[in-house]
This record gives C-alpha cells, structure tokens and sequence, in this order.
C-alpha cells in the first residue's frame, strides 16, 4: 500500500514527532511512504483572503502527486480539507480546471483527475482496519484512559468526504483507540474548534477557545488528550503553559498524536515515537506501561 506523504508547513517545523510516529507506525501496517520533495504549503493560510491563489496552490501540489497518478495521505486536518476540496472542485468543474491549467503550465505543471487525498487516520481506519490493526496489538493499554479532539476538518463539511462520518457523532477515531485497549472517555463540547484557526489575529479568543477545551477534558482525570491535526497540537499542548499562566489554572495534561498512540501498543519504542519531543511530558503515562527509560 503507496501514498505521497504531504506533510503542510507546520509538521517539518513544530511537530517532528506526528511525522515520527506516522512513519513508524506505517512501517508496521506495511505501508510505504513516498517522499515528493517538491511538495509545498497546501494554501490553506491565505485561503480566506485570496481563495484563488490557495487553489492554485493546492493545485501545484496535486499535480505532482498526479506525475504518478499516487494516492495523498495528509496529517494535517486543514491541508487534508483544502486539497480535497481543490481536488474536487478541479475534477467536477472542466473549466476552471482549464483555467488552472492554464497556470500550471507556466511552472511545467498539469492538474489531472483521478488523485486520492486522505487523512493518515481514515487510511487506518478504512484502508488498512481495525481487525488487520488489532491483530498487531501487542502491548495492551488497558488502564490509560484517553480524551479525544477530532478537530474541524477532519469530517466537516460533510459532503466534502462524501459522509464518512456522523459529524454530529463521530467514531472512527474513538474505534481506533479502542483497538489498544485504552478507556475512551467523552466530554463536553468535545466537536468545538481548538481556536487554532484564529490564533494569529484574535489571540485571546483562541486561547480562551483552548482553555474551555481543556477544562472539560481535564475534569475527568484522563492520561491524555489525543489528537489527529498539529494545529490542535499547538493550541493544546504549546499553548497550554500561556493558557495556565494568563488563566491562573494548571493542567499539565499531556496532548498525544494518536501514532503515537497506537505505536506504543504496537510495541514500537518510545524514542521513534517522537515522545522526548512533546513538551508536556507523558512520564505518568509511560511509567503506567513499564516502557520508561
């Protein structure tokens, strides 16, 4: 099983370990990663401001994928969304997809039908699955109790991934942590946004955003929070000691991608998992499993 593996800006910069456990944990399930070099941002900070230039710039990276006609895998929530949504746009729309063209080929480029783009988590979840996951279990995390953030785009809008999801009710990724024993434990006003999206113009409202994520998942004494997208990461985990210093409150919870995650229960170490890098240090949890060195 192939994919390109588009990485956005923010993994390569702040979060190595996402990249880290993603590749590991890939190895594991036998799937092979293609590094694209030429790949860049996926356009999705100046969609709002010039939606245009964010297509053609999703476009590009489509393009290259397309050279090999190979399938997408994204970490990133937002790149997953604005490269599906340009994906489909292009495919079901012949004369933008002309004018685009039309672009691309000042840089060599040609956008072509038939690209694949999705999320590392659903490629779990669908492409490989729980039962084929399950049976390279092997070390249980029954006792660790988890918390999960899905984040905006990973499902929403819904009829950009053709439904896969309840977005009122989501599962996959509960079903994916499940599979490794853990406790999946709800909370209040689990779908909210992390505020990552505002972050830079409106830096009290995203924190204050965060904070009330925080405080809900925190009251239930979870190990960690679980997340699939690196903005959250930022918001929950980078932000979490200005959120505790500008609220006066301390949470000191650990904000975990789910790779890492399941790594762990696939018996992968510690290190290739990129937890020295997390800045909210799991120690409790680790020493739980007996795999703290």
């Amino acid at each position: 099983m192939n994919y390109a593996l588009f990485l956005g800006c923010t993994i390569s910069i702040r979060e190595q370990n996402y990249e880290m456990a993603a590749r590991e944990v890939a190895k594991k399930l036998k799937i092979e990663f293609d590094n694209l070099e030429d790949f860049s941002c996926c356009g999705f900070p100046i969609r709002s401001v010039n939606t245009e230039a964010s297509l053609i710039i999703a476009a590009r990276n489509l393009a290259i994928a397309g050279v090999k006609k190979q399938k997408i895998c994204t970490l990133c929530n937002a790149c997953t969304f604005v490269l599906t949504e340009a994906n489909k746009e292009l495919t079901n729309n012949r004369k933008l997809r002309e004018k685009i063209n039309k672009d691309l080929a000042k840089i060599g480029r040609k956008f072509i039908t038939g690209i694949e783009v999705k999320h590392f988590s659903r490629i779990l979840y669908e492409d490989i699955g729980l039962d084929a996951i399950k049976n390279k279990i092997k070390n249980n995390l029954c006792g660790l109790k988890f918390s999960i953030h899905y984040g905006c785009h990973y499902f929403r809008p819904s009829s950009l991934y053709d439904y896969f999801e309840d977005v009122e009710n989501p599962s996959t990724v509960e079903e994916l942590v499940a599979i490794t024993g853990a406790e999946v434990v709800n909370y209040k006003d689990k779908l909210d946004c992390c505020g990552g999206a505002i972050l830079g113009v409106e830096e009290d409202i995203a924190l204050n955003m965060a904070k009330k994520k925080l405080d809900n998942v925190t009251v239930n004494n979870v190990d960690a929070l679980i997340i699939i997208c690196p903005f959250c990461s930022i918001m929950y985990e980078k932000n979490q000691k200005k959120i505790e210093s500008k609220f006066n409150v301390e949470y000191n919870l650990p904000v975990l991608y789910f790779p890492q995650v399941l790594g762990l229960a696939l018996g992968i170490d510690q290190i290739k998992l990129g937890f020295r890098l997390n800045k909210i240090k799991p120690f409790a949890l680790l020493e739980k499993l007996k795999v703290l060195k």
